[in-house]
């Protein structure tokens, strides 16, 4: 019941104050934005079966620091192998990031995501893949509102300094080396992807980590690089922060791509539909690189998140794409 409490203040909190609009946006935006925003499909039941091709999850413990105090402490990921892993084939990676009140592990151990991803490649939806769920809490452990907020503004220094490094040394992916230059080289093959507060920590990983990472998947959440509920509240300077950040790294519309989901009965909504507009309404994000899918229905749960990902990583990673 107390973690059932704090999921659902966790919501509360992020809505910052009034009701969520829900209406069909597609039938009010001009042409080129409709192009961005799909309404998607539940993920269909086949794909949670139990798979006779499985792949395993492995605990990691790696060195790291509390980045909020300087403390050097040992954090814990959660590391999802495709089935017949043997690290002779290089595989694509996802890094995974949870929501307030939950742990590394939540996502493997409270949703359908081992099976969702066995069933996807195994019927050839998406290539192998290695998928890194990872905490931003220093302890891995529920912390208040503040702390959270305060540990996930400073993650990317954990990613790029001490994960990353560690997970791919040990696996197989396409980083030749986990120098700073065998990341940003190997970026074609990396995605980074989170949950509400892990939603809003997707949006810092853009802004810090766009140049060794390719593909981010923010579900039910936006950027507070403005402050908090920057989405909602300062959508238009949000926006033209974005866009700083690729234009000075020089990219152009086909060397990113973001995938934003969100539910019409997702609390979040105004806040990540007011930041997406704003976006669609640029020339820096345009159809090439900004997908707006919207979950009719859709909750701020996992349910919704596993289907933010069914459809995201085929985008990413599919076989067709």
């Amino acid at each position: 019941m107390t973690r059932i409490f704090l999921l659902l203040l966790c919501v509360l909190l992020m809505t910052g104050c009034g009701g969520a609009d829900t209406s069909d946006i597609s039938q009010t935006l001009p042409a080129s934005q409709a192009e961005q925003t799909e309404y998607i499909s539940y993920v269909p039941s086949q794909y949670f079966r139990k798979s006779g091709n499985g792949g395993q999850v492995i605990v990691e413990h790696y060195g790291s620091r509390d980045y909020t105090s300087g403390e050097a402490i040992t954090k814990t990921a959660y590391v999802y192998l495709p089935n017949g892993y043997d690290g002779t084939k290089r595989c694509n990676i996802f890094y995974l990031m949870h929501g307030w009140t939950m742990t590394a592990g939540s996502f493997f151990s409270d949703s359908n995501l081992v099976e969702m991803f066995d069933n996807m490649t195994e019927a050839g939806l998406i290539e192998p893949l290695i998928v890194v769920c990872a905490t931003f809490d220093a302890q891995n452990s529920p912390q208040n509102f503040s702390r959270s907020t305060e540990e996930l503004l400073v993650f990317h220094h954990d990613l790029r300094d001490n994960l990353m490094p560690y997970i791919e040394a040990k696996y197989r992916t396409y980083a030749e080396d986990v120098t700073p230059e065998g990341l940003r080289r190997s970026r074609d093959h990396r995605a980074f992807g989170g949950f509400s507060l892990g939603a809003v920590t997707t949006w810092h990983q853009f802004i810090y980590s766009l140049d060794c990472v390719k593909y981010f998947l923010p579900m039910s959440g936006d950027c507070w690089i403005m402050g908090t509920y920057g989405g909602r509240y300062h959508p238009e300077e949000t926006t033209e922060y974005l866009e700083g950040v690729v234009h000075e790294v020089g990219y152009g519309e086909e060397d990113f791509c973001i995938y934003e989901g969100i539910g019409t009965d997702d609390p979040i909504w105004t806040q990540t539909n007011n930041q997406i507009q704003a976006m669609m309404k640029t020339d820096t994000f345009t159809p090439l690189n900004l997908h707006y899918a919207i979950l009719e229905g859709g909750r701020h749960d996992l349910i919704a998140c596993e289907t933010y990902m069914f459809h995201g990583l085929q985008k990413f990673f599919g076989r067709q794409k």
